[in-house]
């Protein structure tokens, strides 16, 4: 069920989780509960909906009530309990609570759900990507789009990386964080990174490939590497790369070759190539 309420003045309390709180207010703003984070875009909030991500509030531009979003407020419409209040206004005034133009003019505030152990993740797996402190969200949901497009089963990350539940690698990720599975690795008190995360991933039975740019790294299209049974491939921070910690814990080094005097790629790019070469195991 929903209920339509209209946007009458600009300051209204209850649109504050669209106007005022960072992205860390709304990972916080519901504890001991899980937070909130906010999803753009019909098509990213339906992927959400399917994978059992619960609605809390939509803002909506009046114009796209009888377009896109109405597919989810039937979808709403037909759940039981509690109406979700859906906030409608015209698109001037929307522009001036969020203080940018809506994606299909459609906002939604959701819950965040509890995430699995990486051992829930890794069970049914047999291509892994682990993200060591990528700190751009849109590069986080760049790499979400391409590990789910390219053949990975699931992503891992260390608690320095970017939320991929923050707003913008969601949209940049065009849902995709919805569809592929992930979680962090170990707590923000007890990071579990390199050392645990390594040990645990060997000990689900991953081998471990670091890109990097090493001069004594194997071929990306090497024969072994592509027919391991179970790879996590691990991508580095934007700026300095894998920690070289973690680079002599890995089974082995992997550099995509480069041309015309080109160094590196975009870690988002980079991911692409990996993922597209070694995102599915292949037969020797």
């Amino acid at each position: 069920m929903y209920q339509i309420i209209e946007i009458r003045q600009l300051n209204e309390e209850a649109l504050h989780i669209y106007t005022s709180l960072s992205e860390s207010q709304l990972y916080h703003c519901r504890e001991p509960l899980e937070g909130l984070f906010i999803a753009e875009s019909p098509k990213v909030i339906e992927r959400a909906m399917d994978a059992g991500y619960e609605p809390v509030s939509m803002l909506i531009d009046r114009r796209e009530l009888d377009k896109e979003a109405a597919r989810i407020l039937t979808r709403i419409a037909a759940r039981e309990g509690k109406a979700i209040p859906v906030y409608v206004g015209e698109e001037t005034v929307l522009r001036q609570l969020t203080g940018f133009a809506l994606t299909r003019g459609c906002l939604c505030a959701m819950e965040r759900k509890a995430l699995p152990t990486v051992r829930e993740i890794a069970q049914n797996a047999s291509r892994i990507a682990v993200l060591e402190n990528i700190v751009n969200p849109t590069n986080v949901g760049a790499i979400f789009r391409s590990a789910a497009a390219l053949g990975m089963d699931a992503v891992l990350l260390t608690h320095g990386c970017s939320d991929p539940l923050y707003r913008r690698a969601i949209r940049v990720s065009m849902g995709t964080v919805f569809q592929i599975p992930w979680t962090f690795m170990g707590d923000r008190k007890e990071p579990g990174w390199p050392v645990p995360g390594m040990a645990l991933l060997k000990d689900l039975g991953f081998q471990t490939a670091a890109m990097a740019l090493k001069q004594d790294s194997v071929s990306i299209s090497d024969p072994a590497l592509m027919a391991a049974p179970k790879l996590a491939v691990l991508l580095g921070t934007e700026g300095e790369g894998l920690l070289e910690e973690t680079i002599d814990a890995c089974d082995y080094t992997v550099m995509i070759p480069m041309f015309h005097g080109v160094d590196s790629l975009n870690v988002a790019a980079a991911s692409a190539v990996a993922f597209w070469q070694l995102g599915r195991p292949h037969s020797t």
